[in-house]
């Protein structure tokens, strides 16, 4: 095998690819990016058994071929060459080696057979629904945030991708829930996306398609059956295997007859939860929240760091009633608003609060208050 690249098309596909393998396997050839030559240019793929990710770029093809080696060694090697350089991969039998050659630099680098590389079917994916790109990161970056990391409610490590048909039209929504918050998020369904399996797409996954979605083109094509869910950007591609699990009924957390409605511009308010967090305890990061007719007065008291307490201009015209929140959960969810103005909606002290944007009807977020 023999090809030569231009170092800005090799370092991309690598970029691509490499991130998916773990730093640490016991299983070498996990370690290790499959590097195919055709007539069609180089093709990479990396995996970690539950993910797969490929991407085909072009390449000057002397000697077509296979051969794996270590994804994450290569990926520096040529990161650290020079702009525009020509990068030359070759493999030759006699050399159980692979060989990269930039100008006056030369690398070897040990190699695993590629026949010994895992492979990931796509079968029993649907036929691909076109989706915009903008849409989907809309999607992604409205509601990851609230993914869990906790290991024992396994069915809560991803995003719940699914059609929803509401008033007669069918939208493809993406939820995700920690039990603490939730993040809803929804678009018009794309053609083909109805009747489509609802499918829980790991976290790991969810970031990985999020980083390809940045170098796709205007749309992306995607496939999903119970099992598996896969991406198209382009010469790129991302399949996966989904979390094999039931989605709680979210429905049943969202208020939806919550009266106190409090307006609030959401950079000042943001702002303001940031400077009094400051001093929270770590593990709590409460903050308590005294809504009464023209503002709300926000409280952070530590035993050890002492008090702060910062008072916000609101349009609200309600009951006065106190309310505690995690400091970080406000501000995620502020960071997602993409109008000047928030829209909270309380029921009580101790009831789920629904946080809207007046500036995007797609998108809904509901926080569990704290005792404060």
């Amino acid at each position: 095998m023999k090809l030569t690249m231009e170092r800005s098309a090799l370092i991309k596909a690598l970029g691509h690819v490499q991130s998916v393998v773990e730093r640490r396997n016991t299983i070498p050839i996990l370690s290790n990016v499959l590097l195919s030559a055709d007539k069609d240019g180089a093709t990479f793929s990396a995996t970690d058994l539950d993910m797969e990710i490929i991407d085909q770029t072009s390449a000057q093809v002397g000697t077509g071929g296979q051969i794996t080696a270590p994804a994450h060694t290569l990926y520096e090697i040529v990161r650290k060459l020079p702009e525009g350089a020509d990068v030359e991969l070759k493999f030759a039998g006699d050399d159980p080696r692979l060989s990269i050659q930039a100008g006056r630099s030369r690398f070897n680098l040990p190699v695993l057979p590629s026949g010994d590389f895992p492979v990931m079917s796509s079968d029993g994916l649907s036929e691909p629904i076109q989706v915009d790109t903008n849409d989907l990161i809309r999607l992604i970056d409205k509601t990851r945030f609230a993914i869990s990391t906790e290991e024992t409610r396994y069915y809560l490590n991803g995003l719940y991708l699914h059609t929803v048909n509401e008033g007669g039209q069918t939208k493809l929504r993406a939820v995700a829930t920690d039990g603490h918050r939730l993040a809803l998020a929804e678009m018009p369904a794309p053609e083909g996306a109805a009747g489509a399996p609802g499918v829980i797409v790991p976290r790991k996954t969810i970031q990985e398609a999020r980083r390809l979605l940045d170098d796709a083109g205007e749309t992306v094509q995607l496939q999903v059956s119970p099992a598996k869910v896969r991406f198209e950007f382009g010469r790129a591609a991302l399949t996966s295997k989904v979390i094999d699990g039931s989605f709680p009924d979210y429905m049943r957390v969202i208020p939806r007859d919550n009266q106190k409605v409090a307006l609030i511009d959401n950079k000042l308010f943001a702002d303001a939860v940031d400077r009094v967090a400051t001093i929270s305890a770590e593990k709590s990061r409460s903050v308590k929240l005294a809504l009464e007719p023209g503002k709300v007065i926000l409280t952070v008291r530590n035993m050890e760091a002492g008090q702060a307490v910062e008072e916000v201009e609101i349009d609200y015209d309600g009951e006065p009633f106190e309310i505690g929140f995690n400091a970080r959960y406000l501000l995620d969810v502020a960071g997602q608003i993409q109008g000047e103005t928030a829209e909270f909606r309380f029921a009580d002290p101790a009831s789920p609060t629904l946080v809207l944007d007046p500036a995007d009807a797609g998108v809904r977020y509901v926080l569990m208050p704290l005792r404060v």
